[in-house]
């Protein structure tokens, strides 16, 4: 049998003293070390967050504070997403039309189309000149986005030169935004496949920019004017001649001629992938003022498509007290529980594979100032999706110990 000398006693007082002073201090107790991984998950839910996890047959696993409102930023998206599919359906093509009028005024009519891009441009400006006839001359070129009412002012979207706060409206191109930097040369494109019009240089001198994107305004009609500019310059470039300017006006059905009819090949499946995939606040609303249309009739605004979002949460998804204010998440009005976000992923569950995908998680994540969010499907050993949504409104706080915990929890 050991002795203990008086040097190993002090030194079993010293370790026993500061195990006295770790759990006054820290809360420690033997228990406490071996707490489960479901605990020390949920110990990481604050007041103003939540978190909420499905298993594959629809029992709730884990849960903290579901029921509370949070600001969802763009893990609304989801919800948006659903809300087109319904209303609109997964095989919709967005069109846009030319007419001709009795006055040689080539007409062009948007009807929201949110990928109607340089490259498109250019495919159409081919078939046109056939369509016109080589000895055409075209008056003036005027655009007519009157499907969707001016100005559309969508909460959360400053006046910024950033993409995510792009203005809405149904003739738009290159998401209403202008790449271009500054060479010793001067102003020049920063993408080859779009050039950097005169009308589009003005507005970079104006707002005294050196390099970057700007962001067209609906001030002076800037996204329509600027998408006649783009048509005007590549129909142009493909023979076109032109003895007017562009303008804006509006089709009259009964006495223009419809000459061409634009069809979309992106379906609404695939433009839900794209904008899940880049989280594009601007296609986002533009599918949310689309289904507003489709139920209300047009001309389409935010109120519209808002008041479909509304209606078809509580028709469908027996959602009756979400606050939606617009469709992409940029707006701080939002409000919606983590309980209705698992609602809305179980409908969106057939469409899982849109969602981003790393290792066994389809997610789609959601950040604004003080606000990270996440919510998506995550697979089992067994095959089977655990749907979850972690919504943290605490500043300084992020997602990302939260879903490592997760993942090792659902393994």
């Amino acid at each position: 049998m050991k002795i203990l000398t008086r040097l190993d006693f002090c030194r079993q007082a010293l370790v026993i003293v500061l195990v006295l002073i770790w759990i006054l201090a820290f809360g420690w107790t033997p228990a406490s070390c071996g707490a489960t991984r479901t605990e020390k998950l949920i110990s990481l839910i604050g007041q103003e967050d939540s978190l909420l996890v499905v298993n594959p047959a629809g029992r709730i696993i884990i849960s903290k504070n579901e029921t509370q409102k949070r600001i969802p930023a763009s893990i609304l998206k989801i919800f948006t997403s659903l809300v087109a599919l319904h209303y609109l359906g997964a095989d919709y093509r967005y069109q846009t039309e030319f007419f001709i009028d009795k006055h040689s005024n080539l007409k062009i009519k948007g009807f929201g189309d949110p990928l109607l891009i340089s490259e498109t441009i250019r495919d159409i400006s081919r078939l046109l000149p056939a369509l016109l006839g080589s000895s055409f001359i075209v008056n003036d070129l005027v655009v007519d986005d009157s499907f969707f009412r001016q100005p559309l002012t969508i909460p959360g979207v400053s006046s910024s030169s950033q993409p995510y706060d792009a203005p809405n409206g149904a003739l738009c191109v290159n998401f209403n935004t202008v790449f271009f930097k500054h060479t010793n040369s001067g102003f020049v494109s920063a993408e080859s496949q779009t050039p950097l019009l005169p009308y589009a240089e003005k507005i970079i001198t104006a707002r005294n920019l050196k390099s970057g994107r700007i962001v067209l305004s609906h001030l002076k009609n800037e996204t329509t004017v600027y998408a006649g500019k783009l048509f005007e310059h590549f129909l142009r470039q493909e023979g076109v001649r032109f003895s007017g300017d562009v303008k804006l006006g509006k089709v009259i059905p009964s006495h223009d001629k419809l000459i061409y009819r634009y069809v979309s090949p992106f379906t609404l499946t695939q433009i839900i992938a794209k904008l899940l995939e880049h989280s594009n606040n601007f296609t986002t609303n533009q599918l949310l003022i689309s289904a507003g249309v489709k139920v209300y009739g047009p001309p389409g605004n935010l109120e519209k498509g808002v008041a479909a979002a509304v209606e078809y949460a509580s028709r469908e998804l027996q959602i009756q007290d979400m606050t939606i204010v617009e469709g992409s998440g940029i707006a701080r009005q939002n409000r919606v529980s983590a309980l209705q976000m698992i609602g809305i992923l179980q409908a969106f569950e057939p469409n899982f594979l849109l969602l981003r995908q790393k290792g066994r998680d389809f997610y789609k994540t959601g950040t604004l100032h003080g606000i990270h969010t996440r919510a998506g499907y995550i697979t089992g050993k067994n095959g089977g999706r655990y749907r979850y949504v972690v919504m943290v409104n605490t500043r300084g706080k992020s997602t990302q110990p939260i879903m490592y915990q997760l993942l090792q929890i659902l393994k």
